[in-house]
C-alpha cells in the first residue's frame, strides 16, 4: 500500500516540484495550503508521516491523525511540537540534525554586519528616496577584532565560530556542557558563565534551543549587563528574548543594535512594535534557507521516513528523546 507523507507547512509550487523529485518511489506527497487548524487536522488525518518546518504541532493536531508513524522536523528545533502527546500516542519524533548549521552560521554573520554597518537602514532610506550618507544616529562599527559571545555552542554555534576566525574575533561561549580543551583551542573559544559573556562580548549571538531554562533568558537584566556598544543577534527561537525588554533597551540606547530572525509569534504581526524599533534588523525566519542544503536535508528527512517504513531504527542523532 502506498504511504503518505504530509508537509504541514504551506509551500509554493516550485518547492513542491523539488520535493516531488525526491519522494521515495513507493510514497506520495501531500501538503498544506494554509495554516488553518481545521485544514491541518484534515490533511494529517490519513497521513503515515508528517513533516513540519515552522508550523506548530500541538496535541490536538497529533490526535487528529489516525495512523501517523513518524513526526519529522524539517530543521532541528522541536520546541513547538507537543512531545508529551507524541510519546503518549507512540509517535516517534525526528529532526535533521546538523543540516542547517552552515547556512544559519553564514546568515548570523550577515546579520551582525548588517547591524554594525547599518546595511538595512541604508537600504531602507534609499528605498524611501532619502540619502542619509553616514548619518544614522549611531556609529558604524567593524566586526574584525571584536569579542563575540555565543550562547549555545552546538553545530550552528561552532560553525559561526569557524567563520569568525577570518575576522580575528576572540570567541566566548556558554552552554550546559563545556567542550574538551582541544576543541576550544581549535575554535579559538573560551568557556565563561553567561553573565561574564554578556559583560565582555561586543556581539552576543543566540544559538540555544528554547527550553524552560532558556525561555526569557535575554531580559531587561541581561540586556543591562551588556556593553552599550554591543549588538545582539537572535537566530535561535523568539522566546529566548523578552521582546518588550529588547524594544525598551534599543529605545533607551542600553545596547547599540540588534537583529532577529525569529519571534515569539510567527508570522510576525504587521503591527508588531518590533518593526518600528530603531537599531533593529528583522528577517522572516529565513536563516536556514539555502538552495545548496535543500536536497541533502530532504534526503536526510525522507531517509528517516524510509527507515521507519522498513521497520528500521532512526539514527540516534536525529531521533528526539
Amino acid at each position: 500500500m502506498t504511504e503518505t507523507i504530509v508537509i504541514l507547512d504551506p509551500i509554493p509550487p516550485a518547492t513542491v516540484e523539488r520535493l516531488q523529485a525526491l519522494v521515495p518511489a513507493d510514497m506520495r506527497l501531500t501538503w498544506a495550503s494554509s495554516r488553518d487548524a481545521a485544514h491541518l487536522e484534515a490533511i494529517i488525518a490519513d497521513a503515515d508521516y508528517a513533516v513540519s518546518g515552522q508550523i506548530p504541532v500541538p496535541g490536538s493536531l497529533l490526535r487528529a491523525s489516525t495512523r501517523l508513524r513518524l513526526l519529522h522536523k524539517w530543521g532541528v528545533g522541536v520546541d513547538n511540537f507537543d512531545l508529551d502527546t507524541a510519546r503518549t500516542l507512540g509517535i516517534p519524533v525526528a529532526r535533521t540534525t546538523g543540516s542547517n548549521a552552515l547556512p544559519v552560521a553564514e546568515f548570523t554573520l550577515g546579520l551582525a554586519i548588517a547591524c554594525m554597518r547599518h546595511l538595512a537602514h541604508g537600504h531602507g532610506s534609499l528605498a524611501q528616496g532619502t540619502w542619509t550618507g553616514g548619518n544614522f544616529g549611531r556609529p558604524s562599527l567593524q566586526l574584525s577584532g571584536k569579542t563575540v559571545g555565543i550562547v549555545g555552542f552546538g553545530a550552528i554555534g561552532q560553525a559561526f565560530a569557524r567563520l569568525l576566525q577570518g575576522f580575528g574575533c576572540p570567541i566566548l561561549y556558554t552552554q550546559r556542557r563545556r567542550l574538551d580543551p582541544a576543541d576550544e583551542t581549535a575554535l579559538n573559544a573560551r568557556y565563561v558563565p553567561l553573565d561574564e559573556l554578556l559583560a565582555q562580548a561586543d556581539v552576543v549571538s543566540l544559538h540555544c534551543p528554547l527550553t524552560p531554562e532558556t525561555t526569557g533568558l535575554i531580559n531587561s537584566a541581561a540586556l543591562q549587563r551588556m556593553k552599550r556598544s554591543a549588538v545582539l543577534i537572535n537566530v535561535a527561537r523568539g522566546g529566548v528574548v523578552v521582546e518588550a525588554d529588547l524594544i525598551a533597551a534599543l529605545q533607551d540606547r542600553v545596547i547599540h543594535a540588534a537583529a532577529m530572525d525569529v519571534f515569539a509569534i510567527e508570522p510576525l504581526p504587521s503591527d508588531s512594535p518590533l518593526i518600528a524599533t530603531p537599531g533593529l534588523v528583522l528577517t522572516p525566519h529565513i536563516a536556514a534557507h539555502a538552495v545548496e542544503t535543500f536536497e541533502p536535508t530532504v534526503r536526510q528527512m525522507f531517509g528517516n521516513i524510509q527507515r521507519v517504513s522498513r521497520g528500521e531504527p532512526i539514527s540516534t542523532k536525529d531521533l528526539v528523546g
